[in-house]
């Protein structure tokens, strides 16, 4: 897998999902959420997770707008499952993240901005077919 994206753990070679924070260094929960990401990371070993600042990465972001932090964006090597704003914490990304792995995308009226970003680290990132 690429290491041009700000991974939180190694990734394993084949990732089966991409899970990414969208966040903020200036943001206080942001930063707090970040041994989170790595915490999770580690329950969840077949999938790559990665934190991206929106103002650091804005390149990549473009246009999305996030209007809440922490965002989670998660991917698979064929569509966007889900994209929105989670409460801080470890429990509501695992439940998101069972809730995935048990009933499949939770993807709702997405903004064709986070398909686009979707597009785009599925471009960087190696994701199992």
């Amino acid at each position: 897998m690429p290491f041009d994206l700000p991974y939180s753990v190694t990734p394993p070679p084949r990732a089966r999902r991409l899970v990414a924070c969208l966040c903020a260094e200036w943001c206080g929960t942001c930063r707090g959420y970040q041994a989170v990401l790595r915490e999770i990371a580690g329950q969840w070993p077949t999938d790559a997770f990665v934190w991206l600042d929106v103002e650091d990465q804005a390149e990549l972001i473009d246009e999305l707008d996030i209007e809440t932090f922490p965002t989670i964006l998660v991917i698979d090597a064929r569509e966007l499952l889900f994209c929105g704003p989670v409460l801080p914490g470890p429990e509501p990304l695992k439940r998101l993240l069972r809730a995935l792995d048990e009933n499949g995308s939770q993807a709702r009226l997405v903004d064709e901005e986070a398909l686009l970003l979707a597009q785009r680290l599925r471009m960087r990132a190696s994701l199992a077919e």
